[in-house]
Parts: C-alpha cells; structure tokens; sequence
C-alpha cells in the first residue's frame, strides 16, 4: 500500500511548486477538474491542461495540450502533475511525468493505484493519491467554504 505525504508534505508541496498540469481537465465548467483549475489559476497557479480532446484548443485562457510530452516540447515547465483519469491508466502517466521531470504525481479523489505510486516512488516522485489539490489548497490557505472562495470569517459555529 502507498501511503500519502502527510498534511505537513502536502502543504510544503503547495507552496514550493506553481505549475500544475491537469490531466484530462474538461472545457465543462460544471465538472470537477474545470472548477479545480479554475480555483488554482485563481490563486495563482500556472495551469497547464491536458487533453486530447480539446488539443489545440483553449480552457481557461491556456492551450490544451495533448500529453504531457507534448506540453514540454512546446516549453511548459510542469512540476506537479494532477490527474483526472481513470485509475488503470495512471501507471503510464507516471511514467510520462518522469520522462518530462515532473516532481509530483497527485491522483484526485476516487483515483488509487498503488503500481502507480511504485513507478513515482522508485523514479523520486512525491505521489499523492485520492486527495484533490483544490480540497488541500483550501484546507491550507483559507479558501474552504461552499463556493471555495476565501471569505476571511471564521466561525466556530453554524449559521442559521
């Protein structure tokens, strides 16, 4: 079993690396990975999307490129790598994060596998595994509430 940084790695993870890579990030506002890049070039990330089906085109402001390979020819410094695919395709981006010199692979939640987190491991990688870098980020900086905005009201008690 690979076990996850803990919540003190995790948030040094944050702090030392701005440019994330969002594999399988949709042009569809209401999925998941468009709301987590969102949040992320929000507070201050380079995001740099992947994703053969809009390839060439544009999310966010930033071309889609389709793989990482692709994204570092075309000069992208990618040092966290942050996967929105399905669990059985996570060991062959492991090993193209370590082909492109990526310094973390962070699998979202619902997607585990633990081969994967062997391949970074052995290659150097920090992995991470069913975490999402938005949740996290939140958790660290300030920023969790409904909407994922920092409000600066801190309660110890429940609204009515």
């Amino acid at each position: 079993m690979t076990t996850n940084p803990d919540m003190y790695e995790r948030f040094k993870l944050l702090q030392t690396y701005r440019r994330i890579a969002i594999v399988g990030l949709s042009a569809d506002p209401y999925r998941p990975s468009h709301f987590v890049a969102i949040y992320m070039q929000a507070a201050g990330y380079e995001i740099i999307p992947i994703n053969p089906r809009y390839a060439g085109k544009e999310i966010l402001g930033q071309r889609v490129f389709r793989s990482l390979t692709e994204a570092q020819a075309a000069g992208k410094e990618i040092e966290i790598v942050d996967v929105f695919r399905k669990a059985e395709e996570t060991p062959a981006l492991a090993e193209e994060a370590i082909r492109i010199g990526a310094r973390v692979l962070w699998l979202q939640l619902g997607v585990e596998n633990d081969e994967t987190g062997r391949i970074a491991h052995e290659a150097g990688l920090t992995f991470v595994q069913n975490r999402c870098v938005k949740i996290e980020h939140a958790r660290f900086f300030g920023g969790l509430n409904t909407i994922g905005l920092n409000t600066g009201i801190i309660l110890a008690k429940k609204l009515k």
